[in-house]
């Protein structure tokens, strides 16, 4: 998904001019305000965006659009409720035919941020090897590219690429943050010129129209191999991704997403795809989306934020998730979307990126290397499901427009879901990022600041009586304790089961009874084995 929490953006008006408005949600349900905090509404029978007002718990059109004087006595901030909320959603996700199991539990009625597979989603993966994707360049009839074939390409797949203040390639990230497990290249086709206007696709998918000419496309006077997709040799097409000419359309079909669909095209068919814009320029061709979407299909990550209020899943409070600190919270934003966050070690974990897992359990003085994707530090607890993640998140490389710079402490639960910011035994994230000051910021849907990450630390940063601390979600005590920390850096040093424990540090603890202090700890092993 591609979640928006208020931003600024220019969007398009049939029968008008641009307007600039605030966009809250994503492709499943969205609502937008005027720049001074009017709800709109897009009147599809005028062209325009309107002022918005509530009847019986939906919105509907006041039809005077935002360019003019507000109607007398409306409110700011609208909202619908509850329940136009989820049969708006569920009505959407029916629609996008997105596999049911992707996005509910088996014991919850909604839409979750829950990976159904041991912590991934559902479906058919392909996360290692060499991948090669499909990326076809859509242009509608009162609108053509304004970016060339060579330029998405170069985006893709180049390997020194720079420009247009990306870090990299979408293949250079790639093979970097799967320690070169995963190989995605894409071939660029296009652009293919569509039967109708732009507007016309906000509210009809554009996929089968643009799938059935490329079906008959030829390549170098030769009709186009769809073998060259199938990685598996299914007769499936890994992973097709549609850019459509012109600025972001958040709104109906052209809201950038992923989401499935079956369609024959030769001897092989598609399923997983996903759609964004190519911008007005090439300076605006950025990787973020385009690797946060990949990582769906190819990869099958869920999403590591909250979609906020869907009125399904009982919980009407909207958090954070993991924010930036990952490709798919809202890492994906960083460096004006040029720089996106490294797939965090929960979600490596899972698909196998790794060539060595580092045990903590035995305790002892640890390395943590920034960058070293292919290396997992892992403290496990008594539950399968339920462990520690440790890595090094100093401002570096992918981590350079982070908000904090040091070590992260992952609380891991592949039966969680981001969607639950509680903490409780019952309702707690997937992966939830160990705050070092305690703050929650992430859980009250604040954002991430400099005291996310451990800094140097001389003394106890965390154990099980710590703010945060260490302990099960269910309140268990999990061993886990980490001391003499050093500073952000290439390299992060720290010690596992050992430290004064009289003697925390006061930045990292709650303000306890000196009594309650003293704690036994686990004499550190010499030997740090690898499980």
């Amino acid at each position: 998904m591609s979640m928006r929490s208020g931003e600024q953006h220019t969007l398009v008006q049939e029968n008008g001019p641009d307007v600039e408005l605030r966009v809250f949600g994503d492709e499943f349900y969205s609502r937008y305000e005027t720049l001074d905090g009017y709800t709109a509404i897009h009147d599809r029978e005028l062209g325009l965006f309107c002022y918005a007002a509530v009847t019986q718990g939906e919105f509907v059109s006041t039809r005077t659009p935002v360019s003019e004087t507000v109607p007398e006595g409306l409110p700011r901030h609208l909202q619908e409720a509850p329940r136009i909320v989820a049969e708006k959603t569920s009505r959407a996700v029916a629609a996008r035919s997105v596999p049911p199991q992707d996005l509910a539990t088996s014991h919850h009625d909604g839409v979750l941020t829950f990976g159904p597979n041991k912590g991934l989603l559902t479906g058919r993966r392909v996360s290692s090897g060499d991948v090669r994707g499909l990326t076809i360049l859509v242009e509608f009839q009162d609108l053509s590219l304004t970016v060339s074939a060579a330029d998405v390409s170069a985006m893709l797949n180049d390997v020194d690429y720079q420009a247009n203040g990306n870090a990299c390639s979408v293949r250079t990230y790639f093979q970097t943050v799967s320690s070169g497990q995963l190989d995605f290249t894409n071939l660029v086709v296009g652009p293919i010129k569509l039967s109708h206007k732009r507007s016309y696709y906000i509210q009809n998918l554009l996929v089968e129209e643009t799938l059935a000419l490329v079906a008959n496309l030829q390549v170098n006077g030769a009709p186009l191999d769809f073998g060259q997709f199938d990685s598996r040799g299914e007769n499936v097409i890994d992973a097709v991704s549609f850019v459509y000419a012109g600025p972001t359309i958040f709104d109906g079909q052209l809201w950038p997403h992923n989401s499935v669909r079956e369609v024959n095209v030769g001897s092989h068919s598609t399923y997983f795809y996903m759609l964004t814009s190519a911008g007005t320029s090439a300076t605006d061709l950025k990787i973020g989306t385009f690797c946060h979407e990949q990582g769906h299909l190819l990869c099958r990550f869920p999403d590591m934020y909250d979609y906020g209020d869907r009125g399904h899943e009982g919980d009407l409070t909207d958090s954070a998730g993991i924010e930036t600190y990952c490709l798919m919270g809202s890492g994906n934003y960083l460096g004006n979307l040029g720089t996106p966050a490294p797939v965090c070690a929960y979600l490596r974990h899972l698909v196998g990126w790794y060539t060595e897992i580092i045990s903590l359990n035995e305790g002892g003085d640890f390395e943590a290397r920034h960058g070293e994707y292919g290396r997992i530090l892992i403290y496990r607890t008594n539950q399968v499901n339920e462990y520690f993640l440790v890595e090094n998140r100093a401002r570096a490389g992918f981590d350079r427009f982070l908000p904090a710079s040091g070590l992260a402490v992952y609380h891991c639960d592949y039966l969680g879901s981001n969607e639950f910011q509680q903490g409780t035994a019952a309702r707690h994230y997937q992966c939830a990022l160990l705050q070092a000051d305690g703050h929650l910021d992430l859980e009250h849907n604040g954002v991430g600041d400099a005291g996310d990450l451990y800094s140097q630390v001389d003394n106890i940063a965390l154990s099980h009586d710590t703010n945060p601390a260490s302990t099960l979600w269910n309140g268990a005590e999990s061993g886990l304790t980490l001391s003499k920390i050093s500073a952000p850096g290439d390299t992060i040093t720290f010690t596992v089961g050992q430290g004064d424990p009289l003697n925390f540090n006061v930045a990292h603890r709650n303000p306890i009874e000196a009594g309650r202090l003293a704690m036994t700890f686990r004499p550190p092993s010499a030997v740090n084995r690898l499980r």
